[in-house]
């Protein structure tokens, strides 16, 4: 788990270094072992606000879109300077009208040991088409609870930043 001083640092170094013009306000910026996560929010396009629910979706997805294809160069630039800097991947997404859309994201292996009840539950999930692999079954039940637990999950990691500055601020071993 990143400490909570390198993930404000990291958050600090990208609001600095984005063009100021790019999100409305500063980016949310997540940290992993692997991989930095930035999601900025686009205002939403004002052919939107009088648009049938299909035309707004179709607004919004253009203006992602464009969004995307725009600013591809400068973000592959920022991406490569930061993984330089601080040794991680960096994804990049938006979000806009309520909707969020990742461009890139690290898909990496998680090593697990399942007994045979949880090995069932994955397998059930493969016969019945939901997912095609157990690999692909595990990914649909972590994103099910992180959907159905999203306040407890962020109380946890709250609780984890605190443990995280009595830490540092405790003696150092």
């Amino acid at each position: 788990m990143a400490t909570s001083e390198s993930a404000e640092r990291l958050r600090g170094w990208f609001s600095g270094r984005l063009p100021d013009d790019w999100f409305e306000g500063p980016p949310e910026v997540v940290l992993d072992r692997e991989e930095v996560s930035v999601v900025g929010r686009l205002p939403e396009p004002t052919a939107a606000a009088e648009a049938s629910e299909a035309e707004r979706a179709g607004v919004i997805a253009g203006h992602v879109q464009r969004f995307r294809e725009e600013t591809r160069e400068r973000r592959i630039g920022i991406a490569r300077e930061a993984e330089s800097r601080f040794g991680h991947k960096v994804s990049w997404g938006v979000e806009c009208g309520g909707e969020r859309e990742m461009f890139t994201t690290l898909s990496v292996p998680v090593m697990t040991r399942l007994r045979q009840p949880e090995r069932r539950v994955l397998d059930t999930l493969v016969e019945a088409g939901v997912a095609r692999s157990r690999s692909d079954a595990l990914a649909w039940c972590v994103r099910l609870v992180g959907k159905n637990t999203d306040a407890w999950l962020a109380e946890l990691r709250s609780a984890l930043q605190h443990v995280e500055r009595a830490r540092a601020a405790g003696p150092q071993a």
